[in-house]
């Protein structure tokens, strides 16, 4: 592996690389090679394994691709360009295939026009929008360059005609591959790459990964090349200059009231985007995205800024036709701005934006700089992007992520590890290829760098599940191989469950909720259902409910008016604060607190941070302030190295044990169901658990003495696996995840002979099914769910991790209290789960009482924390 060094290679020595049509058409066209460019077409021509890392706009699909046009044109001038595919473009979005068909067919016709007898260079797609007839089309006239996603692919490979067109392909690219690797879908593309590359191709596969900014490249190069394969990295994440402001809607975040802080949010909005040409603006749920592009609608309309016609919603809830729509009007420039969930991070092509603005933390350093890369599209032009806090949390978080981009420190991405139940597709994707010895495919899988840790024992259970081995026939649970002489050969009918069950995205389901009396009261998405555990309160309709259990498919509650919920309904849909970022925001209280404790001048330490985190003088006031009051409030400030448990007695008589650990919520959730699971064992009683990024909060009934500061190390790192993976077994989240783990190692099928099971009915199907296998001793179908929600959904390898640094004292734990009214880092914690049950205004005034009350408590103790304002007026 080598990172290269892109400037070192000159213009005029790629251009001696090429042939003299197209050295000459992009001469005329570019003038010059950008650094990824300059980087990867000579290793691409050399026949090298590129992984290309840069921004948007930094010309990363013609550093894949011209290098190949350049080669296929040499061949058809000598005669040797045969009727087949040469290579295959591979992507996450159909939205995607359409761009680069578009991209790949723009030059080709240039070309065509400049040199009239340019060999003919033919582009197609192959999606599931392919129609029949396009597909026995291109069986019979295959393009030369194939552009498909995973699950087509996949399907490709096993259609035993069209697998004939794959033999001859040269190069493989994989576009947008930062999203696939974190995920199932991309272990699933890792698997069929090997299948392809040992089974079906002649040439050794020349793999182009592209990925926009992302760490560890080695990881995600290792990802696209497998094991024991070579690989080059172009570095070029950081070419293109960035601009980052973090802004607060108003100059206090704590006294502001609600429509203060809506009306300073609206008012930054409404001046940048008359700044600019086009303004794309990134909320972090669904429902945001829609609230803020019918305000801004609104506000058009009334202020008469601009035509309400000139704004936008783009979101995955929206129809596809919707948001090609969209996408075309961004593309002509016939929009102002843009209003978007996620959906508009990958690289689709959507024309010139000039800023972009973020409403509130990204959560990750990855995805800021991907959100803020869709400005300036162009590699010289500046990245432009502004994040609008909300409070006093949201400003310390996205403080430190703006200062973490322009230190080009990345959050790690997650790789999935040896997933069964995609395994179970790839073992049938082979069989039907061509039979093949049970140690012959393990070797094979296992050059997956997805599967580089596979136990052969792992390989073998899935193997004898898909034979049958279990015996499930009696609940319609059929073998879909046949294992001989330890040789795999499909059974019939397992190409037709392949070809319309293979995949690793779920279907999502909605999900009706009744009272005990069986009064419909309405339905919940599927990812929140999951989330939920008896005793949990939630809010549906406006009204509160406690869930009690669930009954095929159905949620169960009672009526919960005026109690404390303990799940926001937009919960499933929030991002968790990658752990990295959360270590650094960590590292950053610990700072502030230690120059607080040092009895540092505060004037000094709210202008160093001013300056340093490029931040007004009040953003750094209020940050300054909200630690202040912490450390004088509790005696200490938690950090990355100090666990603080702060025991905090409520007015309706719980104890609440709030546990400030910055770590993210992937790591507090499967952490704090450990410590629950030690208390609930202690004290014999019902506990609530409530997790945010910051911290989480076990809540008992009652007021009772309970030694909680000695609990983190009572946890034994090496049970903790054991300990989770019996917790969640009670879950729903085991319930609906087991679904999706079924349908991906066909136990269920979504649709066999001609018929569509609804997801209603597998859900029920798969319940009825998870009682069987419970029974079984270590079922693959189920370990992997127990994989899949402790290692991808949680992060139980940095719950354990912190676990072992309570143990040795690397990391300390504190415990205050108790207290009758809340620390100010406490008062977002607690009140994260207040926001579907009041209204924001009467949230903001909820959090405006608990700060004063925190005055009141501290000038008891002879502190004045307005001093703190005056000393460093502006």
């Amino acid at each position: 592996m080598e990172v290269q060094a892109f400037n070192s290679i000159s213009d005029e020595e790629i251009f001696k690389l090429l042939t003299p049509q197209v050295a000459k058409w992009f001469k005329e066209k570019y003038k010059t090679f950008t650094p990824p460019q300059r980087g990867a077409i000579p290793l691409i021509k050399a026949g090298k394994n590129v992984l290309v890392s840069s921004p948007t706009g930094s010309g990363k699909t013609l550093a894949a691709f011209l290098g190949i046009l350049d080669t296929l044109i040499k061949m058809g001038y000598e005669g040797n360009l045969e009727n087949t595919i040469y290579a295959i473009y591979i992507s996450p979005l159909r939205a995607l295939n359409n761009d680069m068909q578009r991209n790949l067919l723009e030059p080709l016709s240039e070309l065509s026009s400049l040199y009239p007898d340019l060999p003919k260079i033919k582009v197609g797609i192959r999606t599931s929008d392919t129609t029949s007839y396009q597909k026995q089309k291109m069986l019979r006239d295959p393009p030369h360059i194939l552009i498909t996603t995973p699950e087509s692919f996949g399907i490709s490979l096993v259609s035993p005609k069209f697998r004939e067109k794959l033999v001859n392909v040269r190069w493989v690219i994989i576009d947008e591959i930062h999203e696939l690797a974190n995920s199932k879908r991309g272990a699933y593309l890792s698997g069929l790459l090997e299948l392809y590359q040992n089974l079906v191709a002649k040439n050794e596969l020349v793999r182009i990964g592209l990925s926009a900014t992302v760490s560890p490249l080695e990881e995600v190069a290792k990802f696209l090349v497998g094991n024991n394969r070579s690989f080059e990295i172009i570095d070029a994440r950081f070419v293109k200059p960035i601009d980052i402001k973090v802004v607060s809607p108003v100059r206090d975040l704590v006294h502001a009231s609600e429509e203060e802080v809506s009306k300073g949010i609206y008012d930054f909005l409404i001046s940048e985007i008359k700044k600019y040409k086009t303004t794309l603006v990134f909320t972090n749920t669904r429902s945001a995205a829609e609230r803020v592009s019918y305000k801004l609608r609104k506000l058009f309309e009334q202020e008469k800024i601009f035509d309400s016609d000139l704004v936008a919603a783009h979101h995955s809830s929206l129809s596809r036709d919707v948001r090609l729509d969209v996408e075309e009007k961004l593309k002509e420039g016939k929009l102002k701005v843009v209003v978007s969930s996620t959906s508009l991070e990958l690289g689709i092509d959507i024309g010139y934006i000039d800023l972009v603005i973020l409403l509130s933390s990204p959560k990750s350093v990855s995805r800021l700089l991907q959100r803020i890369g869709r400005a300036g599209h162009h590699i010289r032009n500046v990245s432009r992007g502004r994040i609008v806090v909300v409070d006093r949390d949201d400003l310390v978080e996205c403080t430190i992520l703006a200062q973490l981009a322009r230190q080009r420190k990345i959050d790690s991405i997650h790789i999935p590890s040896s997933p069964l139940d995609v395994l179970a597709q790839l073992i049938v994707a082979s069989s039907l290829i061509s039979p093949i010895s049970v140690d012959k495919l393990f070797e094979i899988i296992t050059r997956s760098y997805n599967y580089s840790n596979l136990s052969k024992e792992q390989f073998l259970s899935v193997a004898n599940y898909l034979a049958g081995g279990y015996e499930l026939e009696d609940k319609r649970v059929y073998a879909k191989i046949r294992l001989k002489d330890n040789v795999i050969y499909p059974k019939s009918g397992a190409r037709m469950i392949f070809f319309l069950n293979s995949g690793t995205i779920p279907d999502e389901a909605m999900v009706p909720v009744k009272t005990e009396n069986g009064k419909y009261v309405g339905n919940l998405e599927e990812e929140f259902v999951e989330i939920l555990t008896p005793g949990d309160i939630f809010v549906l309709a406006g009204k509160t409910y406690e869930f009690i259990r669930s009954e095929t498919n159905v949620i169960i509650v009672r009526d919960a008016e005026g109690q404390r919920p303990t799940v926001p309904s937009w919960f499933s849909e929030m991002l968790p604060l990658a752990y990295d970022s959360a270590l650094e925001i960590g590292k950053f209280r610990g700072m502030v607190a230690e120059y607080i404790s040092q009895g540092t001048n505060a004037r000094d330490v709210i202008e160093k941070i001013a300056k340093e985190y490029e931040l007004s003088k009040s953003a750094a006031k209020s940050i300054y302030t909200y630690i202040y009051e912490q450390y004088m409030f509790a005696g200490v400030v938690p950090t990355d190295k100090l666990i603080v448990i702060e025991i905090y007695d409520d007015e309706e008589g719980r104890r609440n044990f709030i546990f400030h650990a910055l770590y993210g919520r992937r790591t507090l959730d499967a952490l704090s169901r450990a410590v629950a699971y030690v208390m609930s064992n202690d004290l014999k009683t019902d506990l609530r658990i409530a997790v945010t990024d910051n911290g989480f909060i076990i809540t008992l009934p009652n007021i009772v003495d309970y030694d909680i500061g000695s609990v983190l190390a009572r946890l034994n790192p090496d049970e903790m696996y054991d300990i989770l993976s019996r917790v969640i077994m009670r879950t729903e989240m085991l319930k609906r995840r087991f679904r999706h783990c079924a349908e991906r190692s066909f136990m269920l099928l979504k649709r066999y002979k001609g018929r569509e099971t609804n997801v209603d009915r597998r859900q029920l199907n798969s319940e009825v099914l998870l009682g069987v296998v419970k029974e079984l001793e270590d079922f693959p179908v189920l370990k992997e769910t127990i994989r899949e929600i402790l290692e991808d959904y949680m992060d139980i390898k940095r719950a354990i991790e912190i676990v072992s640094k309570v143990r040795s004292g690397e990391i300390m734990v504190k415990v205050v209290g108790p207290f009758n009214i809340p620390s100010p880092f406490a008062h977002n914690i607690l009140l994260k789960e207040y926001s579907d049950v009041v209204l924001a205004e009467d949230k903001r005034e909820l959090l405006k009482k608990l700060h004063e009350k925190v005055v009141e408590f501290l000038r008891n103790k002879g502190i004045d924390v307005n001093l703190q304002y005056t000393e460093s007026s502006e």
